[in-house]
């Protein structure tokens, strides 16, 4: 407990610091128990594949959780939650808006996959008031130009929802994983608000210029910059000037519950570029407004 005082202290030093009450958290996890445990088998075993252990930090109940980010100060965060296959989204979003309507914090949250109904409840999600989806194309195995999504995609679009979207080919790649299948749907849909999620990790690069190109991608710094993170797929330090020039388009993101080392950490890695106080602010807590407010009441 001791221990876990002492990285909650890190996270409001860094807060005082920086003259925020709060910060903002667009990449964090709720969902069902038993998919959640299911979540934490997969990276109990990604040792041999990744050559390195991943410890699940906040392996703890779900009351413990989102009071854990309470005591961190963090005022808004998500539920993000993806189904692996057909038949799972719709029954996700009704837990999840469950979970949003007992959490205040929380912004209500909703994902999709590739099947004949997709656009009916993703637009029911829009209508009840979703303020993020989630899309992860490596554990959905997800083709974002499968038929079945044109009218996702379409929906997303004009209701201004933003997409936080696992789209790099880290930290396993898949069959659609990596920049030009996003490259050719913003092509299509060029108003689409997308946050990439963990910055595109590990082709950040390309990531970074779909960011500097099309208006409403941004990028969420979920895991990237840790002492983990850069050890498998460390962040080239030419590209922090770029960064800078972004600074309106990134949000912070952490991963909490899933991550192998604290969230003090987390927080502490991206504030620790150097880039500047107005930057951290921006990314910690300022910029979230940019992507929401065209779906806030």
């Amino acid at each position: 407990m001791q221990n876990r005082d002492d990285d909650i202290r890190r996270v409001h030093r860094v807060l005082d610091d920086l003259r925020l009450e709060s910060l903002v958290d667009v990449h964090t996890h709720f969902m069902p128990h038993s998919v959640l445990v299911k979540v934490w088998n997969y990276f109990d075993s990604v040792d041999d594949r990744l050559g390195t252990a991943w410890p699940i930090e906040y392996r703890v109940d779900e009351d413990e959780r989102t009071d854990l980010l309470r005591r961190y100060r963090v005022g808004t965060f998500t539920s993000l939650l993806y189904p692996h296959k057909p038949g799972m989204a719709e029954w996700l979003n009704g837990w999840a808006a469950e979970f949003a309507d007992r959490t205040p914090d929380c912004v209500r949250t909703a994902t999709f996959h590739p099947e004949p109904d997709a656009a009916r409840y993703v637009r029911t999600a829009v209508e009840d008031g979703v303020g993020v989806m989630k899309c992860h194309v490596q554990v959905g195995n997800i083709d974002v130009h499968d038929p079945y999504l044109d009218d996702v995609w379409a929906v997303l679009d004009d209701a201004a929802v933003p997409v936080v979207i696992h789209c790099g080919s880290g930290p396993e790649p898949g069959r659609h994983t990596g920049p030009d299948p996003i490259r050719a749907l913003l092509h299509r849909f060029p108003t689409l608000t997308l946050l990439i999620a963990h910055m595109g990790m590990p082709e950040y690069e390309d990531f970074l210029t779909l960011a500097e190109t099309f208006d409403n991608v941004g990028l969420d710094t979920t895991m990237v910059f840790t002492d983990f993170t850069e050890q498998l797929a460390p962040y080239p330090r030419s590209a922090l000037p770029r960064l800078r020039d972004l600074q309106d388009k990134i949000v912070f993101g952490s991963d909490f519950p899933n991550i192998p080392y604290s969230y003090a950490h987390a927080v502490e890695s991206v504030v620790g570029l150097g880039l500047g106080d107005d930057w951290s602010r921006a990314v910690l807590h300022d910029n979230w407004a940019r992507f929401s407010r065209r779906t806030a009441p």
